[in-house]
């Protein structure tokens, strides 16, 4: 049993995907070619933004965001501690200082109502996660970071195609960083990302910043680096798309279905909650239980992968500890203990769902 099933999906655009990457050999445009424009403008109209900037991975989706609004040495940037360390190892990067807020306990997103209390003069930025593949409750945040006039960033690198209040995830803030990692909801078969945003003017300084700041060839405006999204990765990631509305349905049927089936088995077991006013795309289907490692065992026996996200919220990250030495995180470190996430993709037949709830019954 795979834990993300690529093997599956692949067959199914099998022939799609080779003529696309053959046209890219044809053409030999490999860097910056037509397909990345082709995949940037479907990827826009899609979010509902007038604006997408393919690049290289997810991380350089938030360096990207952070540089062109001019973050860096000395600012603060509030951030949630409880997902990967790429949305604060970027912060860092560029000099400036993750500020960590807790989560909420339901949806593990960043809770709105902490948040005013993280910021200080130096607070340039917030960047919550949309977890797992929920839209953070972005309303109450967006409102807080205009009365004090910072920016918002969503890191949507497991939520692109979520919805939020009848809007996309990549829509819902001044700019929105998402990845193409294989395993994300829509993935490529190497890195990719893109930055979303309804500005003119943030978009045309992102365009610049992933080709080494460059305006027009070789006259240079700005600092920037090489962050562009390859022309074959763009290529797969068209063909990919064409399934990606029927993927994302799918994925929302199946952690429903999971979601009812140990609801109806096991008290013990806590499932995801998804606010009323959102739509998952089900990134990771991520349950707490008790006596982790032994259940963690007890399926690995039967055949059956999972894995944490994540087990050390990046407050206790030895590379942000001794900065964050007093900081207590309660309901982070909490989930840090329990979380596990099932086998969960577009692919995963009703049997094999039927099977894995089966062997939670230690």
């Amino acid at each position: 049993m795979e834990f993300i099933d690529l093997k599956s999906q692949y067959r199914n655009i099998e022939e799609d995907v080779a003529q696309r990457i053959k046209n890219v050999l044809e053409h030999g445009r490999y860097i910056m070619g037509p397909e990345v424009q082709e995949l940037e403008k479907k990827l826009a109209l899609y979010a509902g933004v007038r604006h997408c900037i393919g690049v290289a991975s997810g991380s350089d989706a938030l360096q990207v965001a952070l540089m062109a609004l001019g973050i860096g040495q000395g600012d603060e940037v509030i951030t949630t501690p409880f997902t990967f360390i790429a949305t604060a190892e970027i912060i860092a990067l560029l000099g400036a200082k993750p500020v960590f807020v807790d989560v909420k306990p339901d949806t593990y997103n960043i809770d709105p109502d902490l948040i005013e209390s993280a910021i200080t003069p130096k607070t340039k930025a917030i960047i919550p996660v949309s977890l797992y593949g929920q839209c953070a409750d972005f309303d109450p945040i967006n409102e807080i970071a205009e009365n004090y006039n910072i920016k918002v960033i969503e890191d949507a690198a497991q939520s692109f195609g979520a919805i939020y209040k009848n809007r996309r995830s990549c829509a819902l803030s001044t700019i929105a960083c998402t990845s193409f990692f294989p395993s994300k909801p829509l993935g490529a078969y190497g890195d990719g990302g893109a930055c979303f945003t309804d500005d003119d003017h943030l978009a045309k300084i992102m365009r610049e910043i992933r080709v080494h700041g460059q305006e027009r060839r070789y006259y240079h405006s700005r600092i920037g680096f090489n962050g562009r999204l390859d022309t074959i990765q763009a290529a797969i990631l068209l063909s990919k798309f064409d399934i990606f509305q029927d993927e994302v349905e799918r994925r929302w049927e199946i952690g429903n279905r999971y979601t009812s089936l140990i609801k109806e088995r096991f008290r013990d077991i806590v499932t995801p909650y998804i606010e009323p006013w959102n739509r998952s795309v089900f990134a990771q289907y991520t349950i707490q239980v008790n006596n982790r490692d032994h259940v963690q065992e007890a399926l690995k026996n039967k055949g059956i992968p999972t894995a944490v996200h994540y087990p050390v919220p990046l407050h206790k990250q030895s590379v942000f500890a001794s900065a964050n030495r007093d900081l207590l995180l309660p309901v982070s470190e909490a989930l840090a203990e329990k979380v596990m996430s099932l086998p969960m993709h577009p692919m995963l037949t009703l049997e094999d769902q039927d099977f894995i709830v089966d062997s939670l019954e230690l």
